[in-house]
């Protein structure tokens, strides 16, 4: 069985087919699926599916790039939001240099990621963190803060083998999706070689990041068996040893 540690079936390229489309994944071998937050609408429609599917769970956070939501106010409400019963974690929060260049921006980019931390310790949730074009940065916050008591995932995973084996030193695990089956993807299957299965985590990111031979479609969790299959063969690993060892990954990164 297959745990989707990071999907965002709130998007709208889904409303087409929402419902049905669930309803095969979960009858093809995918156990749970975490719907995360990238801002405060996303992360209210998040809790909504995972109050609709018992298969679901919900992160709740606000995403580098739609900070502008973030008040006093937001943050009460996502303090609400990370105390209800099947959220599991505060994200996907953390730095993306790649769209917002801007000096200032990416300080307010920093200062948010700090506080949406303290929020993560506050409620003793993990967290989700997405980094792009921010390796020094996200690392040093990350090393600075305090650390939550169950890190987290560093999401997307798109960094060095050295800082990988740095992050699984401070307790994070790595997520993986279809980016390991591109034919470009030298450094993350570099990762995935030597980091310990014990310590990925598999994802979607769907819609998008759809692995081959399905890249240019819109992604889904009926996708990752190609994920699976990839890092298998990289691990020198059966399917199901991959299969049952992230799962397991999965539950104890989220508490569950």
């Amino acid at each position: 069985m297959i745990f989707d540690t990071h999907a965002h079936y709130d998007d709208e390229q889904f409303d087409v087919d929402r419902e049905n489309l669930l309803r095969e994944i979960f009858s093809a071998g995918i156990g749970n699926i975490v719907n995360v937050g990238a801002n405060m609408v996303t992360s209210r429609q998040s809790i909504a599916l995972a109050k609709a599917y018992p298969e679901i769970y919900a992160a709740v956070g606000v995403h580098p790039s739609d900070i502008d939501c973030l008040n006093e106010e937001a943050y009460k409400e996502l303090r609400e939001m990370a105390a209800q019963e099947k959220v599991v974690a505060i994200g996907e929060i953390g730095l993306d240099y790649y769209w917002d260049k801007e000096p200032e921006v990416q300080a307010a980019q920093r200062e948010a990621f700090k506080r949406q931390l303290a929020l993560a310790r506050e409620v003793k949730l993990p967290i989700i963190v997405h980094s792009r074009d921010a390796a020094k940065d996200t690392m040093d916050i990350l090393a600075a803060e305090e650390p939550v008591e169950n890190p987290g995932i560093i999401h997307c995973y798109s960094y060095s083998v050295e800082q990988a084996r740095e992050y699984v030193k401070m307790g994070y695990y790595i997520g993986v999706g279809g980016v390991v089956t591109f034919k470009n993807a030298k450094a993350l299957k570099q990762v995935v070689e030597e980091i310990p299965l014990e310590r990925i985590v598999i994802e979607t990111d769907c819609p998008y990041l759809t692995p081959e031979p399905n890249r240019g479609k819109r992604n889904a969790s009926l996708y990752l068996p190609y994920v699976v299959e990839k890092i298998a063969e990289i691990k020198g690993l059966t399917d199901a040893e991959v299969e049952d060892i992230t799962f397991a990954n999965a539950k104890k990164v989220y508490g569950l």
